[in-house]
């Protein structure tokens, strides 16, 4: 694959496949409780990538297994517990998104004081479009939402909890393979949510085939494909490349929820996407600059 493919198309294939989880959690929602849908989802995911693990004979250490627990707890159980129990209470799908693309203000935040990356006033710039394009798309949805004002709480902590596990896993940086990675930090979701379940009373909850339906999407688009297309560009691009590419997320969502339930797409959420994407590649531009003037600072040093 050509240099220049490398570089974009990981990053478009996570916009799209982290997008559908939005798309998933609101399909599976409607038919099951959130804790019901998290539990099957990552008992269909842990059971497909252990025996692939096994298959191809992934190997991991005891720091690469309390790291990456660690990680499971936070950008899986907590992230994901969070967001989709608030949709399941109502908070619309779009708001979620929204309140989701904050995410690169905190990990840029965060990279700065814990990994001392430089932060430029371009990249600020371009993340400050980023996040009007945002408002855009969904300012809709605020005034639509159904849901307790708490339920919005939920996505925020869950933001947060992905945004400290990114920093993390940049600072870390893992040497096992992102497939292992994926599964130890899915096999952790799968016991968290089976526990809430439980705790819940919600496993023997009554599952129409809408439900399977929503769970093979889910495994298949956000489990395999959105989440570890994130694992991989963080790894490749960096933490807060990976985060600034999500900001295209909500407006996306906004195109997905077009085709699937019939939602009106505005004037406004179009204006939202164009604006979302000049942010955004401000954003990445300046982030290139800053890595190159710190390679160059480095060569001089030696």
């Amino acid at each position: 694959m050509h240099a220049n493919l490398r570089t974009v198309v990981p990053p478009v294939a996570l916009v799209v496949l982290w997008s559908s989880g939005f798309i998933g959690a609101e399909l599976g929602t409607r038919e099951a409780p959130a804790s019901t849908l998290l539990a099957w989802r990552y008992l269909v995911a842990s059971a497909i990538l252990v025996a692939i693990c096994c298959w191809r004979r992934e190997r991991v250490d005891r720091t690469g297994i309390r790291r990456q627990v660690a990680l499971g707890v936070l950008c899986q159980a907590a992230y994901l517990g969070l967001t989709v129990t608030g949709v399941g209470l109502g908070a619309p799908a779009g708001t979620t998104a929204l309140i989701a693309s904050l995410q690169p203000l905190v990990v840029i935040a965060l990279a700065a004081m814990i990994l001392a990356e430089r932060v430029h006033a371009a990249q600020l710039l371009g993340l400050g479009l980023g996040l009007g394009g945002v408002v855009l798309v969904v300012s809709g949805d605020l005034s639509a939402g159904d849901a307790p004002w708490w339920a919005y709480l939920l996505p925020v902590g869950g933001m947060l909890a992905l945004s400290v596990g990114t920093v993390l896993q940049q600072r870390w940086q893992p040497r096992e393979s992102v497939l292992m990675a994926l599964t130890i930090q899915t096999v952790t979701g799968a016991v968290a949510f089976w526990l809430l379940a439980l705790v819940e009373g919600t496993v023997d909850e009554p599952t129409p085939a809408g439900f399977w339906v929503a769970v093979a999407w889910v495994v298949v688009l956000s489990s395999f494909g959105g989440y570890g297309a994130y694992l991989y560009v963080s790894r490749k691009q960096g933490a807060t490349r990976a985060s600034t590419w999500l900001y295209l997320t909500p407006p996306t969502t906004m195109l997905w929820a077009a085709v699937m339930f019939g939602d009106r797409v505005h004037a406004a959420g179009l204006a939202g996407l164009a604006l979302s994407a000049v942010g955004v590649v401000i954003a990445l531009r300046s982030g290139a600059r800053s890595r190159e003037e710190s390679r160059e600072t480095v060569d001089a040093l030696r």
